[in-house]
């Protein structure tokens, strides 16, 4: 239609004047270039304008939110970046404080289990020291009396050829006395 209209404008205009030279400006040529152009345009900007701005400004809009979401995620990814971080040191701290505890809690079981080993060694010993000092009363004792029985019989045979029973019973005194004690 625009074509048409065009046509049928310019077909008059330019059958009216006539021919020019090179330089010569062909009026009839230039408002019908101009009329077209304006014609153009209004037709353009009615149909096509507003849409392509519409277009223009919905793309803009796009990429500025694209943007805007990207630096967001960029800014969160610092952020979490950083909380990954300070976890990290966090774990590490902790780790440290385990590990110290752990070689606390180790340091003193192990002078717990020393010091309960020490003491069952040494109740153990003064065991074995009292055991063995009443198996040497007991060898003494026995001993004792076994002397003691050996002298009366040897006593008894000596007093029996020459002393009295007192002097016996003095000479028996005096051997089991000179005997070592525990």
């Amino acid at each position: 239609m625009l074509t048409l209209i065009t046509h049928t404008a310019i077909l008059p205009l330019a059958a009216s004047g006539g021919g020019g030279g090179l330089l010569s400006i062909d009026w009839t040529l230039f408002w019908a270039t101009l009329v077209l152009f304006v014609l153009f345009a209004l037709v353009l900007g009615k149909f096509a304008w507003s849409p392509l701005l519409r277009i223009v400004d919905d793309r803009e809009r796009g990429i500025r939110t694209s943007v805007e979401r990207a630096e967001k995620a960029a800014e969160e990814a610092k952020e979490l970046l950083a909380k990954h971080q300070e976890m990290l040191r966090g774990a590490g701290r902790e780790r440290e404080e385990i590990l110290a505890k752990a070689l606390k809690e180790a340091e003193t079981v192990r002078g717990d289990l020393v010091e309960k080993a020490r003491s069952d060694a040494e109740r153990v010993a003064e065991r074995a020291r009292e055991q063995i000092e009443r198996d040497k009363n007991e060898a003494i004792a026995e001993l004792r009396g076994q002397v003691a029985d050996i002298a009366v019989e040897a006593a008894s045979k000596i007093v029996k050829s020459s002393l009295t029973p007192e002097a016996q019973k003095k000479l028996v005194d005096d051997y089991i006395t000179s005997l070592p004690r525990a």
